[in-house]
């Protein structure tokens, strides 16, 4: 090899290398983000999110309210970055479970292992607090989760070899993934459940997976 041809691979290297790696406005892009997250959930859990301003978000990081609407779109939107995140990471894990793997046990794979591994994390805590607190958090993450409805049943529909146009089933999958078992998890919270989220979630797939058509029991007969 010439010196000009191994020059011109060690700048290709060099080149490739840099692709994998983020640059230094990207990283300090991200710090800005990462501190504007951190900021509003303190203040969050301090001053709680009705009363606590984007103003306040932004003088805690020492940007301009300017600066933030560069990264989120309102207050909810900062609230549920996490939440966002945790979803998009579920619907990857789903998408990446052996092609053989059932869909509701792929799905409660997914999900199990992605809340699992947040939940040491002070950061899912404070979000799931958060949530609990605030009705219109509640509300908003359910609304924000129907909106990867069409992306779930797509993957529900390429698992199952069926197209969700003309296959019910996906959609049903899906709507029962994004709105009930959420809706579920809140209320056996609301009644006193104690155990991690990770686990609720297991419990809700299973129930989900042994069939909801309970036989009735008359009045009386317990």
């Amino acid at each position: 090899m010439s010196s000009t041809d191994k020059s011109q691979a060690v700048t290709c290297c060099r080149t490739l290398a840099g692709m994998d790696k983020p640059g230094l406005r990207e990283r300090k892009k991200q710090r800005t983000r990462e501190a504007l997250i951190d900021a509003a959930h303190e203040l969050f859990c301090t001053n709680g999110y009705e009363a606590t301003t984007i103003d306040q978000i932004a003088e805690a990081v020492e940007v301009s309210s300017r600066t933030f609407f560069r990264y989120f779109t309102s207050k909810e939107d900062v609230a549920l970055s996490l939440a966002d995140e945790q979803v998009t990471a579920i619907l990857d894990a789903f998408a990446a479970q052996p092609a053989d793997m059932p869909v509701l046990t792929a799905m409660r794979t997914a999900a199990v292992q992605v809340v699992r591994s947040s939940e040491t994390q002070a950061r899912f805590h404070s979000l799931q607090n958060l949530i609990s607190a605030s009705p219109a958090l509640t509300a908003a993450r359910i609304e924000r989760g129907t909106a990867r409805f069409d992306t779930l049943a797509r993957l529900v529909g390429a698992r199952m070899g069926v197209d969700p146009a003309q296959d019910p089933r996906p959609y049903l999958v899906a709507s029962v993934a994004l709105c009930a078992v959420p809706t579920a998890i809140d209320a056996w919270r609301a009644a006193g459940h104690q155990a991690p989220e990770s686990e609720l979630i297991r419990q809700a797939f299973d129930l989900l997976s042994t069939g909801l058509d309970y036989p009735a029991t008359p009045t009386g007969s317990q």
